[in-house]
Parts: structure tokens; C-alpha cells; sequence
């Protein structure tokens, strides 16, 4: 197939892109925005790459893919390097991103074979005579889109899963982290330079509505709710699928009987780790009103000890996107203006690019700090009569990604994670499904559809493909328009016993 990018009539853009360090406003580095003679050159590439790619057995791609892995790994300090130097991240936190990214590359090789590999299935009594088995097969070249929250763990989650079902990948990182997209394909050109199965496309949105319309098998996008609409917009004039990975506003329940203490500094991990800016992270706690004031003063005194900034010890950086401080800004004016207090913090947190934490109370349930994305360091806490009202106030808005909830009773706790509206649940735990490669990831609603990680994110980026042999003649031969009567006669007989017979 030949690949067409659409090229605009005039294009005054200017042609370099240039990132930041948000810490200290320096130059990170400097990258083209790529148009249509770059994408199309791109895409020409890649096709071919992936002939190559498919052809390779599971077993041919593991090792590649084993092998990129293994010098990530050798090299994670330096790749922390970069991410921390363009999100502003502390250092420990880039290495820990990295650490996990590394997890999903390792069991998307080790497992692609047992999910994806042709494999029988029953045939079932109608079709006896049949061997039935089904495989999956790739798509072809997937387009990657990635944040700039998580520049390395997020998209990591589509590319080496694309990878390994016999993909090739034409990745296009955030505006604000091109070193880091960067820096994966030259690592994996490192290992196969003649074979280039992984690329990255540095630009805009320009370049991110040009990709999708671009043709390629899928689209696999990570990023806010708006972006996202954008982004099947642009997709739906060629028909080209999508897997949505979009923000969140999640919710956390305090149950009566929870263990304070780790429910408060799950919380703290959850809202403020990364400055808040996690898509999954905690944004609104439901407490428990018999154990409401014994959190608080629990969650209060964890935040206090936390201390944004660019020293190594710091608990978390600064904001990467400035356009986000505007965001989280908005949402604390509005919480304060209908009502709600701060008890930690408030607009004198501001000291840009860092924001220290800010919880809130007692905010009405229409404020935006309530039902919108905030991504920043500022949580609300709410006091609930009972664990229904809770569910009810957790399930509210347009989103759901991920929620958690605190509870000794594990039974109760399986009961409120699946009444919960979100595509991951933890139980006294936050963020804990970030370290399970094996589980599916994604959400409902305005936080996306589609599933990357575990079985369902190999089988996004692979198209099923049943095949039936006949093994012998039925003696009940019905599939012919030369059926005998004897044979339907006998065939509707055991189809009435089968299914028709009433059973008390």
C-alpha cells in the first residue's frame, strides 16, 4: 500500500521545534516539526520494515524485543536523564518510570506467542466434524501518540506491544519530550539500523493531524479528553481505528474501617506524586464520616512534609506543561468561590513553575475542581454519610479511568469495585496496576476506550483470523441445498431436546 500524507497548500509554520528543562527555563534541545515530505518518507519506510517484522516467527521477534530491553535497561540512568530533563521530574521518579516501562517491553515479548499464536478452540456439538482454531495476525503500522506526564511508561504501552504482535511503529512524542521519543528510536536503531521498526515523528498538533490522517492500521493515543476528540476527528476522514487512553478524574473511598494511616499516605502518593500530574491519579477522596476528621488530619500532616522543587531531594518537580497551572488555578478559584476551603495550601501555593500541594474541603459537587481534570497537586476531600453515597459521588462525572477504595472487608471491597465506573480498580493500594504488565489498561466514558497492557493490549494491535477444516462428513449433512429430509427430521429433533426442554 502506498502511503499518502495530505500536503497543505502553504505552510508558514516555522520548521524547528525547541523543548524545555520547565525546572530552569533552559534549552533541552532542539527538533523538526515534520511535514508531509518527512511523513510520507516515514511512513514508505515503515511498511517495509514491517514486511520484515511480520515474516519473523513470535519466537524471532522476542529476541529482538528481549534484546531492546536489555539495553534500556543498561542504559535507564541515561534515559532517566532525559525524561527528568524535560519533565522536570526528580530523578528517582525517571528511573522509576523507566523501570516500569521496561516491565511492559519485557512481558509483551515473553507472552505475544501464548496470546496471539494460532491455537485450537472447541468446535461445539453443531459443528462435531470441524477443527476449529483461531491466530492473530498484525495490523500493519501503528501510529503512537504520547504525553508528556509520562513520556516513557505511557506510550511504552502501545509500542512494545504493537511490536510484538509484528507491528512497526511510527511513534510521535508530546511537543514538550521529543528527546525522550527520540532517544527509544535511536536505541532501537542502535540494535537494528537496516530495519527501522520503530521511528518517531517530531512536530505539533500539525503533525499529529497529518499522522492521522495518514493511513496507517491505527492510531494509539494518550492524552486529555479534548486532544482526543481531535484526534478521531482527524482519524474518521480516513476511517482509521483508535485506542483512546484519555485523562481522568479519580475517585478514592475511605471506608469506616480502613487503616488510616495507609489510606492517607496512598492518598498523598496518588494526588500529589508527579505534581499531580498522572492521568489515574487520586483527584477526589469520598471519607467516611464516623473516620472523616482522623484522615484529614492524617492526610494534612503527610502533605505539609512534601516539598516541590529541583533539588534532589524533593518530593516531586515542577509543573512541565505551563499551560496546566492556568488549569489547576481555575479549579481552586472555583472550589473557593462556591464554597469550598483550603486547609492545605491555597493560591499562595503558587510559585510557578512549582505548585505546592493544596487540599481541599468541603467543595460542592458542580465545582470544576470536582468534575473536571485538574493534573496538578490539588485533591478534594468530601464527607460521605455511607459507602452507597460514596459509589454514587465517585461514579459522577464524565470520566473513568481508575478509582480506589480502603477497607479492611475485602468482600465489601470486591462489592464497590465492581458497582465502580472506572477500567481499573485498586484496593488499599494507589496506583498499584502500574507495576502489573499482565493487567488490561484503559477507560470509560471521556477517559477512552480500548485496552493497552495484558492479553486485551496485545490483541488492540492484532486482527483475529478463524479457520474451520472439515474432518470428516456429518452424518447429519445440512450445510447443502441438497439436504435430505430424514436429516433436518432428525436434526430438529435434537435440536428441541437440546434446547427446547423445560428444566425446573
Amino acid at each position: 500500500m502506498t502511503e499518502s500524507v495530505q500536503k497543505p497548500e502553504t505552510d508558514l509554520r516555522p520548521r524547528v521545534l525547541t523543548s524545555y528543562d520547565p525546572r530552569t527555563g533552559e534549552i533541552a534541545g532542539d527538533y523538526a516539526i515534520m511535514g508531509h515530505d518527512e511523513l510520507t518518507r516515514t511512513l514508505r519506510e515503515a511498511r517495509s520494515a514491517q514486511t520484515w517484522w511480520s515474516r519473523l516467527d513470535f519466537s524471532g521477534r522476542e529476541r529482538w524485543l528481549k534484546d531492546w530491553k536489555k539495553l534500556i535497561a543498561r542504559r535507564a540512568g541515561e534515559l532517566a536523564e532525559v525524561v527528568s530533563q524535560e519533565t522536570g521530574k526528580p530523578a528517582d521518579d525517571a528511573l522509576l518510570e523507566v523501570m516500569l516501562a521496561v516491565e511492559q517491553l519485557d512481558w509483551a515479548a515473553r507472552n505475544a506467542a501464548k496470546v496471539l499464536d494460532r491455537h485450537k478452540v472447541r468446535s461445539g456439538l453443531a459443528g462435531a466434524n470441524l477443527a476449529s482454531s483461531v491466530g492473530y495476525e498484525p495490523l500493519g503500522v501503528i501510529g503512537v501518540i504520547g504525553p508528556w506526564n509520562y513520556p516513557v511508561y505511557s506510550p511504552m504501552g502501545s509500542i512494545a506491544f504493537a511490536m510484538a504482535a509484528g507491528n512497526a511503529v511510527v511513534f510521535k512524542p508530546s511537543e514538550l519530550t521529543p528527546g525522550v521519543g527520540m532517544w527509544l528510536a535511536e536505541s532501537w536503531q542502535t540494535l537494528a539500523p537496516n530495519q527501522p521498526v520503530l521511528q518517531v515523528v517530531t512536530g505539533d498538533e500539525s503533525t499529529v493531524a497529518a499522522l492521522c490522517r495518514s493511513r496507517l492500521d491505527k492510531i494509539a493515543f494518550t492524552g486529555s479528553a479534548a486532544a482526543a476528540k481531535k484526534v478521531l476527528a482527524a482519524c474518521a476522514e480516513s476511517l482509521t481505528p483508535a485506542v483512546i487512553e484519555g485523562g481522568g478524574k479519580d475517585a478514592m473511598i475511605v471506608h469506616v474501617d480502613a487503616k488510616l494511616d495507609r489510606a492517607a499516605e496512598a492518598a498523598v502518593f496518588g494526588a500529589m506524586g508527579n505534581s499531580g500530574q498522572t492521568y489515574a491519579g487520586i483527584e477526589r477522596i469520598y471519607v467516611a464520616e464516623s473516620v472523616y476528621d482522623r484522615f484529614l488530619e492524617l492526610l494534612v500532616a503527610k502533605a505539609k512534609r512534601l516539598k516541590p522543587g529541583a533539588d534532589r531531594g524533593a518530593s516531586y518537580g515542577p509543573m512541565t506543561d505551563e499551560a496546566q497551572v492556568e488549569v489547576v488555578r481555575a479549579h481552586l478559584r472555583d472550589a473557593l468561590a462556591r464554597g469550598g476551603k483550603a486547609i492545605v495550601g491555597g493560591l499562595e501555593s503558587f510559585r510557578e513553575p512549582y505548585i505546592e500541594p493544596i487540599i481541599l474541603v468541603d467543595v460542592p459537587e458542580n465545582s470544576s475542581a470536582v468534575t473536571e481534570e485538574t493534573l496538578g497537586p490539588l485533591v478534594v476531600v468530601n464527607k460521605v454519610t455511607d459507602l452507597e453515597e460514596a459509589i454514587q459521588r465517585a461514579n459522577a462525572t464524565p470520566y473513568g479511568l481508575g478509582a480506589s477504595i480502603f477497607t479492611r472487608d475485602i468482600r465489601t471491597a470486591q462489592w464497590a469495585a465492581r458497582r465502580l465506573r472506572a477500567g481499573v480498580i485498586t484496593i488499599n493500594s494507589a496506583l498499584g496496576f502500574a507495576g502489573v504488565a499482565a493487567l488490561p489498561y484503559g477507560g470509560v466514558g471521556e477517559s477512552g476506550f480500548g485496552r493497552v497492557h495484558g492479553d486485551d493490549g496485545l490483541r488492540e494491535f492484532a486482527r483475529a483470523k478463524s479457520i474451520t477444516r472439515e474432518r470428516f462428513r456429518s452424518p447429519l449433512h445440512l450445510m447443502t441445498l441438497e439436504r435430505k429430509p430424514r436429516h433436518l427430521r432428525v436434526s430438529k429433533w435434537l435440536f428441541r431436546r437440546r434446547h427446547a426442554r423445560w428444566r425446573p
